[in-house]
């Protein structure tokens, strides 16, 4: 499976900013940038954030709204927060040498199962097996069975050659995404020779829902408190704010926006200061 995989796979391997590069500082940037949000929104912001911070000094130096304005866009604000004290974990614990064994990668903020080895893959090209949503489905399929995060994990850690984990991983994320799709395209797949469900007729119920990894619808974006906390942000990089205006900026009612402007000061996302005029929110 794994040589039929990767000949289907390389010649067509789509060029994307964070393939062509082996710094980890820039291969974090974009695991992080890319968590629940599409590829094209990446692509718009990926090099103007490392153009301002080529490095994890430079991130960690800068203040949390200043990295928070080139992140504005993006969303999940918290992600933005998380990889500048990542930023500043590297700089002083790490004494600016980016660590590279899984372990010492999971110690970073906001790095889980899949960004540590996708670092470790990725940059140092170490023989690890990621496991994101595209791939999660494909694996689960291939197995005929709905697969644990555990599960999940050790079918990957199997399939992988150890000599060409950089080209087996992102070859099997483009092959989930262009084929192994939540509706499949099992016509041409490389892997459907060795695809258990494929084989068995592709019966129901999909072993790909259910399994670990693979992802789920999410709740509404229109109306929720993502959008409200969202849009206040969007609006403090312009420039500060009264408290008074929070309300209308975020477009809910008085009481919703005091709990949720309390909430993302408490997150450290924007900060409240008082002048002769009154009190302002700013980002930090």
């Amino acid at each position: 499976m794994v040589d039929a995989v990767l000949s289907w796979g390389l010649p067509q391997l789509r060029d994307l900013p964070w393939r062509r590069t082996r710094d980890p500082w820039a291969i974090l940037v974009a695991e992080v940038m890319l968590q629940q949000t599409q590829v094209s929104r990446v692509l718009a912001k990926y090099a103007a954030f490392l153009q301002a911070f080529p490095a994890p000094a430079d991130c960690s130096t800068a203040a949390l709204g200043e990295v928070l304005q080139r992140w504005s866009g993006l969303g999940y604000p918290r992600r933005a927060r998380n990889l500048h004290l990542a930023a500043r974990i590297i700089t002083q614990r790490f004494d600016g040498v980016f660590p590279r064994s899984v372990d010492e990668l999971l110690q970073l903020p906001g790095v889980g199962s899949y960004t540590a080895r996708a670092i470790a893959v990725f940059a140092f090209e170490l023989p690890e097996a990621v496991v994101d949503t595209n791939i999660a489905r494909l694996l689960a399929r291939v197995s005929g069975r709905r697969l644990t995060p555990k599960s999940a994990q050790a079918v990957a850690d199997e399939l992988v050659p150890a000599e060409e984990s950089w080209a087996w991983n992102q070859v099997l994320m483009d092959l989930g995404a262009a084929r192994c799709r939540p509706k499949p395209l099992c016509d041409d797949c490389p892997a459907a020779p060795w695809c258990t469900w494929s084989l068995n007729g592709r019966p129901s119920p999909d072993p790909a829902i259910g399994s670990a990894g693979v992802s789920t619808a999410q709740s509404a974006f229109e109306g929720s408190d993502r959008q409200a906390r969202g849009k206040l942000i969007a609006r403090l990089v312009g420039g500060q704010l009264a408290v008074t205006g929070a309300a209308a900026v975020m477009d809910v009612e008085e009481r919703r926006a005091a709990v949720l402007v309390d909430a993302l000061i408490a997150e450290g996302l924007i900060a409240r200061s008082t002048a002769d005029r009154g009190d302002y929110l700013h980002l930090p």
